[in-house]
């Protein structure tokens, strides 16, 4: 039972820790997480667009060499 409770201690001590160190971290704003996230989404679109093409082009360049 021993080793139950003190690992129900290490958990209550990491929790309280883990508390204090969340308070002291900056938040950003609600203007500030908007805008970063409308650019991680434009981002993956792009991103996911150019390797797309690229994968059709390298398709079709396949195709070609095998024939």
């Amino acid at each position: 039972m021993n080793k139950l409770t003190q690992g129900v201690g290490n958990l209550k001590t990491f929790l309280i820790e883990v508390k204090v160190e969340l308070v002291k971290c900056a938040w950003p704003s609600r203007k500030e997480l908007f805008g970063s996230s409308v650019v991680v989404i434009v981002s993956v679109i792009i991103l996911g667009a150019y390797v797309g093409l690229c994968d059709v082009v390298n398709m079709g360049l396949l195709k070609f060499i095998i024939r």
